[in-house]
């Protein structure tokens, strides 16, 4: 099982979570919602490195998680990780699936993400 469909595997052991595909322009986008008050607490794409500023026009898979502003500031300066991608820079960021971020913090940032919409 690939990276992006451990983190979905992952985020199902949540309560009440739902996964679906809401753009029909990019089906393979998955949104990661609660499933009673449908707020996003995750959002996984794949794009263009270009589109996120990186170099190449190669694919990379993403996932955006809403944070807490302090921590958005802070930790968009690591590696592997990026302004929010579509999203609001203050309240989001963007995580490269690229191996850049352990499969751990990426558990870390989708709980507290899910957390942080309750």
């Amino acid at each position: 099982m690939d990276l992006k469909n451990r983190l979905i595997a992952f985020a199902q052991t949540f309560n009440d979570v739902q996964i679906d595909h809401p753009f029909a322009k990019f089906p393979e986008y998955q949104v990661l919602r609660h499933r009673k008050s449908g707020k996003w607490f995750g959002l996984l794409m794949t794009v263009e490195k270009q589109k996120l500023g990186l170099e190449g026009t190669e694919m990379i898979g993403i996932l955006d998680v809403k944070a807490a502003p302090e921590m958005v500031s802070i930790i968009n300066q690591s590696r592997g990780y990026l302004p929010a991608y579509h999203m609001n820079k203050n309240h989001w960021l963007t995580a490269l699936l690229d191996g850049s971020v352990s499969e751990k913090q990426l558990q870390s940032l989708l709980r507290d993400s899910y957390e942080r919409t309750r």
